[in-house]
């Protein structure tokens, strides 16, 4: 059983909490930059419906999109040094970070890659086609044409979904990263004050969210600003 409640211990360990926020953001960051970047590899070839590797990517995004973020946690921590070790390749003492970023990584590009698979298939098939038309090659009205438009499109859902890896991020500490869950969890276990840590983590993740939701509200406003400009043009 946890000590009485002791609300003045939450300002007490909310400085304690926030020293460990910037490993929780690297996390997302960094996860956030390999995930795109993968998303687009598993999109292309289900928008260009490329055999085999589009029924691949297919399975992925539906295996990650089935599993709890918490199993696929465990199961890059435990099942890559096991898959690596008969390369003879031993990762077994990397940092966990490494395990983290990986895992969160290949999970937002599944989730990414939905996205933008949506996103540029709303975009009208007739500008594509007057691209062509005007001598673009396919690469050319892809980058030019088809991207920006699915860019904006896609930037609420990408938002959301940043959000929510934010939240996911939480579960680092499940296999020994110091993050600010991690850092939470040994506040606890010498202080036995379990509810003033959660409360200090609730009010900085949630400061955290209202800080990302308006800096996405501001760039979607600025997004939708230069494309009236375009269309205007």
């Amino acid at each position: 059983m946890g000590k009485a409640f002791d609300p003045a211990l939450i300002f007490e360990f909310l400085p304690k909490l926030l020293a460990y926020l910037p490993v929780t953001l690297f996390i997302l960051v960094a996860a956030l930059f390999f995930g795109l970047w993968l998303a687009l590899l598993i999109a292309l070839p289900r928008l260009y419906k490329v055999p085999v590797l589009s029924q691949l990517a297919a399975i992925y995004v539906s295996f990650i999109r089935g599993t709890p973020v918490l199993i696929q946690l465990f199961l890059v921590f435990y099942g890559l040094p096991a898959f690596l070790q008969l390369f003879h390749l031993d990762v077994s003492r990397a940092n966990p970070l490494f395990f983290v970023i990986a895992t969160y990584s290949l999970s937002s590009a599944a989730f990414f890659s939905e996205t933008i698979r949506a996103a540029v298939n709303s975009v009208d098939r007739g500008q594509i086609e007057a691209a062509y038309a005007a001598g673009l090659t396919g690469r050319q009205a892809f980058v030019r044409i088809v991207l920006p438009q699915a860019g904006m499109i896609a930037f609420p859902n990408f938002a959301n979904s940043v959000i929510g890896f934010l939240k996911d991020t939480s579960l680092a500490f499940s296999i020994g990263v110091m993050d600010m869950m991690g850092r939470g969890q040994t506040l606890i276990s010498a202080t036995a004050h379990a509810l003033e840590v959660y409360i200090g983590l609730a009010i900085i993740y949630y400061l955290v969210v209202i800080v990302l939701e308006k800096g996405f509200v501001r760039a979607e406003r600025r997004l939708q600003r230069h494309e009236r400009k375009w269309a205007s043009a």
